[in-house]
C-alpha cells in the first residue's frame, strides 16, 4: 500500500556475501568442529531445508535454483502476498506472537496503562461497524480545510501538516542527526509527494508503465468520487500531470543516495535566500520545530518543487491533496474506501489477489516505533526471546569483528594510512541485539476504543511532540530505529552502530541449535552485512564517530571505488523482468553488503574450526553447507508487479540474485565444483574482492 511522503528512515538494510583469500586461525574459536550437531535444528537436521533443492540443476549456473528450486517450482503465492520466503515465515511468526500477545491482554482487567493502549487501539481497529458508519467522514475537517485553500500561503500550511493529516507534499522531511556532529539533531528536507512508486512510473515510455498511469487515473478518479468531486477524469489526469512534473524535477534514486550529493547544510537566516519563493517559515511553524539549521538533502528538486507550487493552477494542488488524503488514509476509513484504494495499490501495481486478514493490518499499525511497537516489544522479547540467544549473538558479532580485522590487515588495495582509520571505525562499531536497554515510554498519552483515525492522529502528534521537545538536546543514543518483533536489522552511520531486532534472530537466520556453518552463513553473513554498511560506498564516508568527513587517501578511495563500479556492473547485468534490470548503482550499497559481509562470515568460520576440517552432515561438506545457508535466506517467490517495483524502487536486488553473491568468492567455486562455462562462473580477475 502507498505510504505517505518522505520518510527520513534509518540507513537500514540486510544481507552478504564474497570471496578470498583462506585466514590465519589465530581468532577465538566461538564453535569447535568437532561439537556435534544437535538432532533439533529447526529446519531439516542441521539447519538447511535439502528438500527445497533441485539438484538437477548445477550450482554454477543458476545457485538459487539449486538450493531452493523445487520449493520455488511447487509453492503457491498466498493470495494475500506479494512475495513469500525467509522473510515473510519470520514475519509471520512476529505477527502471530504479537497477536496472542494482544489477544492475552484484551482478554484481562485491572491493565497497566501500557496495556490499556494496546488494547484500546486495538479494539478501534477491529471496530469495523463503527469505521463504515463514519466513512469518510472520519477525515472531513482535512478535506474541508484543503477546500477553503485560497491562496499559496494556505496551500503551504496544509503541506507543513502533512505529517499529522496524512497528506502528501512535494516538500517534506524530517528530523535526522547532524551528519558532521552526530551529537546534534538536524531538519532534512528534500523532494518527495509521488504517489507511484518511483519517477520511472511517470516518465519511461512502455506499453507496462502506460497500463499502470491509465489504472492511475481511474483509481485517482474513483477517490475523488468520496470527497463528491464531480468530473472525476478529467480532475485526476490534471493530478497525473501535476505528479509528472514532480517526477520530472526529482534526482533518480542513485543520486539520491550519494552523500556527498545530499549533504548541503544552510541556516535558516539564510535559507529564503537560497530557495526564495516559498513562506519557510509558515511551513516549519505547522510542526513546533525551531530548526536554526537545516540540510537540504536535494537542492535542484527543492527549487523545482517550490516552483510547481507558485505556478501550477491552485485547483489541481487541492485535488491532489485531497486524493492523498483519501488514499494515505484508506486503511484507516471504511471498507469500501480501503477496499477500492487495495485494488489499485495492492492487485495492479503490486499483483497481491486479496487484503491481509484485518488482524494483520492492525499488527502492523500497532507495531511501528511511531505506534505502541515498544509497549508490544516489550512483551514480545519476554516471551519469546531468551536471552541465551543475545548472548549467543554477541559472541557471533565480536567474532566477525575479529575476521574484519584480519581482512583489512590483508588487503592488498589499501594501505597503511586508511588500514588505522578503518581498524578505529571497526573498533568503534556499537552492536545493538535483540531490544533497547532503554524502553520508550508513554506518560500522558490517551487512546480511544472507538475511533481509529483520531488515534493515529493522536499517536503522530505525541512522537511529534516529542521530537520538538529533543529538538536541540544532544542525540539519544538509546534509541532504536526498529521495533523487536520487527524482522530485519540496520547499520545507522551516525551512530556507527549495527542493531539487529530479536524477531531476526530466529531459524533460517539464527539458530543455536544448528550447524555452525549454517549460523555462519546466515546470521554471520547478516552482522557481517551490517557490517559492510559502515564500509559500503555510503557508509565508507563517516568515520569512527559517525561523522561525515573523508578518512580515505586518494589512491586507497580511487582502488575501493574501482571495485564498487565492477559490482556495479556486475549487478546491472541480471534481467529478472524483459528489459528490465537491477539498478546495480543503486543498490550498490547493499550489494557491497552482501559481497563483503559474507566473506567476513566465511573467515570467521573458518577460524571457529581452529584449523580442523568440518564433519561432512547429509553428504554436504561445512563450505557446501555455509553458502548453501546464505542462499536460502534468500529463498522468496515474488509476483511480477512486485519484482517491478522492486527493481525501480528497491535499495535491494531481488533475492533471487542476493542468493548469487557467492559467485564472487573463491571458496564457492571448489565447493560446487563451478567451472568455465557454466553459466555464474566469473574469472578470478571478475570475482568482486572488497572486504
Amino acid at each position: 500500500m502507498k505510504k505517505s511522503l518522505i520518510s527520513i528512515a534509518l540507513t537500514a538494510a540486510l544481507l552478504t556475501a564474497c570471496g578470498g583469500e583462506q585466514p590465519t586461525p589465530t581468532a577465538k574459536a566461538s564453535t569447535p568442529a568437532e561439537q556435534p550437531v544437535v538432532a533439533k535444528a529447526e529446519l531439516g537436521t542441521f539447519g538447511i531445508d535439502l528438500s527445497a533443492r533441485n539438484e538437477a540443476i548445477k550450482p554454477g549456473d543458476d545457485f538459487f535454483m539449486y538450493t531452493s528450486g523445487t520449493w520455488y517450482d511447487n509453492f503457491e503465492m498466498p493470495a494475500d502476498k506479494t512475495r513469500y520466503g525467509a522473510f515473510a515465515v519470520l514475519a509471520e511468526r512476529s505477527e502471530d506472537q504479537v497477536k496472542a500477545i494482544i489477544d492475552d491482554i484484551a482478554s484481562r482487567e485491572n491493565l497497566t496503562d501500557e496495556e490499556q493502549l494496546i488494547a484500546d487501539f486495538y479494539h478501534a481497529y477491529m471496530d469495523t461497524d463503527t469505521i463504515n458508519k463514519r466513512g469518510i467522514t472520519a477525515i472531513q475537517p482535512t478535506l474541508d480545510q484543503i477546500n477553503a485553500i485560497k491562496n499559496t500561503d494556505d496551500l503551504t500550511k496544509v503541506f507543513g501538516q502533512a505529517w499529522l493529516t496524512g497528506a502528501s507534499s512535494p516538500i517534506g522531511g524530517g528530523m535526522w542527526f547532524n551528519r558532521l556532529d552526530p551529537d546534534q539533531y538536524e531538519m532534512t528536507i528534500g523532494a518527495g509527494g509521488l504517489g507511484l512508486p518511483d519517477r520511472s512510473y511517470y516518465l519511461e515510455d512502455s506499453e507496462r508503465f502506460s497500463s499502470i498511469r491509465d489504472a492511475y487515473v481511474k483509481h485517482i478518479a474513483t477517490m475523488l468520487n468520496y470527497a463528491g468531486i464531480e468530473n472525476g477524469e478529467q480532475r485526476a489526469k490534471a493530478i497525473l500531470a501535476l505528479e509528472t512534473q514532480i517526477a520530472e524535477g526529482q534526482w533518480p534514486r542513485e543520486k539520491r543516495r550519494d552523500r556527498d550529493l545530499t549533504l548541503n547544510q544552510i541556516s535558516r537566516s539564510d535559507l529564503a535566500k537560497t530557495y526564495p519563493g516559498f513562506n519557510w517559515d509558515l511551513f516549519f511553524e505547522q510542526t513546533g520545530y525551531q530548526v536554526p539549521q537545516l540540510n537540504i538533502s536535494q537542492p535542484e528538486p527543492v527549487n523545482a518543487m517550490i516552483g510547481l507550487v507558485n505556478n501550477s493552477d491552485l485547483a489541481v494542488w487541492k485535488d491532489y491533496l485531497t486524493f492523498h488524503t483519501i488514499t494515505n488514509n484508506a486503511e484507516l476509513l471504511s471498507e469500501d474506501i480501503f477496499n477500492q484504494n487495495f485494488a489499485f495499490f495492492g492487485k495492479t501495481l503490486n499483483g497481491q489477489e486479496e487484503p491481509r486478514p484485518r488482524w494483520k493490518r492492525a499488527v502492523e499499525q500497532m507495531s511501528g516505533t511511531q505506534s505502541l511497537g515498544f509497549a508490544i516489544g516489550k512483551v514480545y522479547v519476554k516471551r519469546y526471546f531468551p536471552e541465551s540467544s543475545k548472548h549467543q549473538m554477541a559472541e557471533l558479532v565480536e567474532n566477525l569483528r575479529t575476521a574484519l580485522g584480519q581482512r583489512i590487515d590483508g588487503l592488498d588495495w589499501m594501505g597503511e594510512e586508511t588500514k588505522v582509520n578503518a581498524h578505529a571505525k571497526l573498533a568503534a562499531f556499537t552492536p545493538k541485539i535483540g531490544y533497547p536497554d532503554v524502553w520508550q515510554t508513554y506518560e500522558g498519552l490517551s487512546l480511544k476504543k472507538d475511533d481509529l483515525v483520531a488515534n493515529i492522529a493522536v499517536l503522530r502528534q505525541f512522537f511529534q511532540d516529542d521530537s520538538v521537545a529533543n529538538e536541540l538536546k544532544k542525540t539519544d543514543r538509546n534509541r532504536w530505529g526498529m521495533t523487536p518483533q520487527f524482522v530485519n536489522a540496520y547499520y545507522n552511520s551516525s551512530f556507527n552502530e549495527i542493531v539487529f531486532p530479536a524477531a531476526i534472530l530466529q531459524p533460517p537466520f539464527f539458530d543455536p541449535n544448528a550447524d555452525p556453518a549454517v549460523n555462519y552463513g546466515s546470521i554471520g553473513a547478516v552482522i557481517g552485512h551490517e557490517m559492510g554498511h559502515g564500509f559500503d560506498d555510503q557508509g565508507s564516508k563517516s568515520d569512527a564517530h559517525g561523522i561525515q568527513r573523508n578518512w580515505w587517501t586518494d589512491a586507497d578511495r580511487a582502488a575501493f571505488e574501482a571495485k564498487a563500479d565492477m559490482l556495479a556492473q556486475q549487478y546491472s547485468l541480471y534481467e529478472p523482468l524483459p528489459e528490465n534490470f537491477v539498478n546495480g548503482r543503486n543498490s550498490l550499497g547493499e550489494n557491497i553488503g552482501d559481497v563483503g559481509g559474507l566473506s567476513m562470515a566465511y573467515h570467521a568460520y573458518k577460524l571457529s574450526l581452529n584449523g580442523k576440517e568440518a564433519p561432512i552432515i547429509d553428504g554436504t561438506t561445512g563450505d557446501q553447507r555455509f553458502f548453501m545457508a546464505w542462499a536460502q535466506v534468500w529463498k522468496e517467490k515474488r509476483t511480477e508487479q512486485s519484482m517491478l517495483s522492486q527493481l525501480r524502487a528497491g535499495t535491494h536486488a531481488p533475492g533471487r540474485y542476493r542468493a548469487l553473491a557467492p559467485r564472487n568468492h573463491d571458496a564457492w567455486y571448489k565447493a560446487f565444483d563451478v567451472k568455465p562455462g557454466d553459466k555464474l562462473y566469473l574469472p578470478e580477475d571478475q570475482r568482486v574482492r572488497i572486504w
